[in-house]
């Protein structure tokens, strides 16, 4: 579960710190992120729904001021099915923000849609799948957005294409995520108590997200 948010008290940072994160908001790329959104990880479809090509941008705390840096980008075959994916990394900085992103507009999911299938690889670490309408979703938003947790493992000693490395990359895996299993969230915030339902047919955005409060996972 994600810790409350702590009080937006300005008066309680020191004029410095004010002043930097507000610079940082002001020159974080977020329109050119978008136009130089990259193909990749492409919804695959089956026998009567065709492939969705997905264009992924990044989004980062940069946005509300932080620190975070993280880069991605696509490659061709990969894994034993030869699909095309996407790598994204980066480094969380919780100093005035605490989170990183990569996200992509969906043009359509079918109404008959019970799960989504994601084959990754990962570095230990758990992320989240969200999905939402597309539209922003800021901590005191009221857009809803679904989550679905997707851990990721980690293998010593090589990366599952053969690099001696001590610690790197798991080889590849799958899991299937019904839609039934997404956790409504408003700005973050988990939300189990409304009676929300989840229309895939409303969906317009499939993210990847890493996010880190207080230094503690979410």
């Amino acid at each position: 579960s994600i810790p409350p948010f702590p009080d937006a008290n300005l008066f309680n940072l020191k004029p410095p710190s004010i002043m930097g994160q507000a610079m940082r908001m002001m020159k974080y790329p977020h329109a050119e992120n978008e136009i130089n959104a990259i193909t990749g990880a492409i919804i695959t479809g089956d026998s009567i729904h065709p492939p969705i090509p997905l264009r992924w941008h990044r989004l980062d705390d940069g946005v509300m001021g932080g620190k975070s840096i993280t880069t991605h980008s696509a490659g061709g075959k990969g894994g034993d099915k030869g699909e095309e994916w996407l790598h994204f990394s980066g480094t969380i900085n919780t100093d005035g923000g605490g989170f990183t992103s990569v996200r992509a507009p969906i043009s359509l999911i079918p109404e008959d849609t019970e799960a989504i299938a994601v084959r990754y690889r990962g570095d230990g670490k758990t992320y989240k799948v969200l999905l939402s309408n597309g539209k922003p979703a800021g901590p005191f938003s009221n857009n809803v957005s679904w989550q679905a947790d997707l851990p990721t493992c980690i293998r010593e000693g090589g990366d599952g294409d053969g690099a001696d490395n001590e610690k790197s990359y798991s080889s590849w895996e799958e899991a299937t995520l019904p839609l039934s299993s997404f956790i409504p969230s408003f700005g973050g915030r988990v939300n189990k108590k409304e009676s929300l339902v989840l229309v895939p047919t409303e969906q317009r955005q499939i993210s990847s997200l890493q996010r880190l409060w207080s230094g503690q996972s979410a």
